[in-house]
């Protein structure tokens, strides 16, 4: 029987610049480094990089992260400081929160989000 997510492994091309990127955006804090890993804690969720090339393309796929709506600027922000690509959020009603979805250096899609699943499936 599961227990639940374990943890997420990222392949990037370059281990430091997106050790940077998890730093900035999400105030990740490293755990462990090796010659081809580094781990980080993401709030409470585990992190790995391994490297390797960027994905091809970009897709849906994606990860999403809790925020609250107070810190939303806030987080928005940091992704245009770090120069990378917002898309614009798909349409909503807007008791279900609010999105930031970006892509990081390797085609990897994030999505901060306000909202609960309970909001989305009680509209």
């Amino acid at each position: 029987m599961s227990k639940g997510i374990n943890h997420i492994t990222l392949v990037v091309s370059d281990m430091e610049r997106t050790s940077e990127f998890l730093t900035k955006i999400f105030d990740a804090r490293e755990v462990y480094t090796s010659s081809s890993a580094k781990y980080f804690m993401v709030y409470d969720i585990w992190i790995a990089l391994n490297q390797g090339d960027s994905l091809s393309e970009r897709t849906y796929n994606h990860i999403a992260f809790s925020i609250d709506d107070k810190s939303y600027d806030d987080y928005y922000k940091r992704i245009v400081d770090a120069g990378l690509d917002i898309l614009s959020g798909r349409t909503r009603n807007s008791n279900e929160g609010r999105s930031i979805y970006f892509y990081d250096y390797d085609n990897h899609l994030f999505e901060l989000h306000t909202g609960t699943l309970c909001q989305r499936i009680i509209l």
